[in-house]
């Protein structure tokens, strides 16, 4: 018996098989290996063993005998014929509910303390595939954020998807710290992925606060990380979505930035040797982008939904740039920041004509679409004579409609304007443009229906609480 308990400890102890390659070339980041091609493929994790030290990277591409392999860092240190080590490491992170209140890094590595929930624990696979198209539920019902002028303009449901498109500086970041802490979700999965990092911590502390971090997890990438590790962390942050979307809750999933993914995954098919067309970007972005996208939205039966904001950092504020196109193409509907606004202090500056929700008008009440409809004609017919009105070039009493533009215009941008902190249920703020409509002298968009009804004057803020 002792005997065979010393060759039990023996094998135990002993190595498991290696297979080991070399370095045959290093050119920018891209590194190139002999002698794995057998056994490794596209996505398979190595270990590169270099004079300071071990390096670990991840197979992007293959030609011939020959792998290219990038970096979860950089290459320092690392010669030709440094010995090259495939290891097992699956594709995989184990969020749970201990995850909930902390941040973790692109490999699902914590950043901060945190009890770990015992074993067992499911596993979430980053390169998950979206949901067959007959799987999913239908969008579900309307979701209050609190802000004035998504609640009413651009309204979201459980289930959608939404882009937030904007230039850099014109508040995308307190965009979403207000839609975190306002939104009615059971976990928020927030996604900082090339962010700086000075205002990772200022948008954990002061943006986020303890309020929306209560029930927040959030992943970071930040700019200097390699581009395996910025693209891994939009993986990551959309797993751990999943996870909890398989657990029947509720999830809002903020993704800053899908800009900054492409860029990752422009640095690494380049590298790859893939040909750039559209601005740069190889034809490998433009495939993963829906990929990524894709895998939000509603549950199938008997789970939850994934309500994705992802926001996209338009170059130059130009809307139509080839990622700020694709991403629209995609989404289910899209918020615009403007530049413009901004500067005139009126904060969230979302520019009313250029936004839209793919959701209306089923996702409002016949009488709140009526109000949102006449709002937005207005606001159009402002919009359309505004440099004329700032030139003097229009003279009041010429057209009635510009008239009542005006006042509606004067009168509403002051209220949509809202706080870090402020907060307006979406039946407060349907009542108050309503208010505001029939004060500037336009038609009542409800008269309609208080024909119908047999009712006399305006429709109480209470009823029209009601019906949101």
């Amino acid at each position: 018996m002792q005997t065979f308990a010393k060759m039990q400890d023996k094998i135990y102890s002993s190595a498991s098989a290696r297979i080991v390659g070399s370095t045959k070339a290093i050119v920018g980041l891209t590194l190139t290996v002999r002698g794995l091609e057998a056994v490794a493929g596209i996505g398979s994790r190595c270990r590169v063993f270099g004079r300071k030290g071990a390096v670990d990277g991840q197979v992007v591409g293959a030609q011939g005998a020959d792998l290219c392999v990038l970096p979860f860092g950089a290459w320092d240190g690392v010669a030709v014929g440094d010995p090259v080590e495939l290891i097992e490491l699956d594709d995989m992170v184990y969020p749970d509910e201990s995850w909930i209140g902390t941040v973790v890094d692109a490999l699902g590595q914590p950043l901060s303390s945190y009890d770990r929930a015992p074993r067992p624990r499911k596993k979430s696979t980053r390169a998950a595939q979206p949901p067959k198209a007959f799987e999913r539920k239908q969008v579900g019902e309307k979701l209050e954020t609190q802000i004035k002028c998504v609640d009413v303009f651009t309204p979201l449901c459980r289930g959608q998807r939404m882009g937030v498109f904007a230039g850099s500086g014109v508040g995308k970041s307190t965009l979403m710290a207000m839609l975190a802490r306002n939104t009615d979700a059971d976990v928020i999965v927030i996604g900082l992925i090339g962010e700086r990092g000075r205002e990772v911590q200022q948008f954990i502390r002061e943006d986020l606060g303890p309020e929306g971090m209560a029930r927040a997890v959030v992943v970071v990438s930040t700019g200097d990380e390699a581009p395996l590790l910025r693209k891994q962390a939009a993986l990551t942050t959309t797993a751990i979505a999943e996870y909890f979307k398989s657990q029947g809750k509720q999830v809002l999933l903020l993704l800053d930035s899908v800009t900054r993914f492409a860029m990752a995954q422009r640095e690494i098919g380049l590298a790859r040797g893939e040909p750039p067309t559209l601005r740069g970007y190889p034809p490998s972005v433009f495939s993963e982008l829906p990929h990524l996208l894709e895998r939000t939205g509603p549950g199938r039966q008997g789970e939850g939904d994934i309500t994705a904001i992802y926001t996209v950092l338009v170059d130059g504020d130009d809307m139509n740039e080839p990622i700020a196109d694709a991403v629209r193409g995609i989404v289910d509907g899209h918020l615009v920041l403007d530049r413009k606004i901004a500067e005139q202090g009126r904060f969230p500056a979302i520019d009313l004509q250029k936004s839209l929700s793919r959701m209306l008008p089923g996702c409002h009440s016949a009488e709140e679409y009526e109000i949102t409809k006449t709002a937005r004609k207005a606001l159009g017919r402002y919009a359309d004579m505004e440099d004329l009105i700032r030139l003097g070039a229009y003279k009041p009493g010429s057209d009635a409609d510009t008239d009542q533009a005006v006042l509606l215009f004067q009168t509403m941008s002051p209220y949509l304007s809202q706080g870090r902190g402020e907060q307006s249920t979406a039946g407060q703020s349907f009542a108050e443009i309503y208010r505001m409509i029939l004060q500037a002298g336009i038609e009542d968009p409800l008269s309609a229906f208080f024909a119908q009804d047999g009712a006399q004057g305006a429709v109480p803020q209470a009823e029209l609480g009601a019906t949101s």
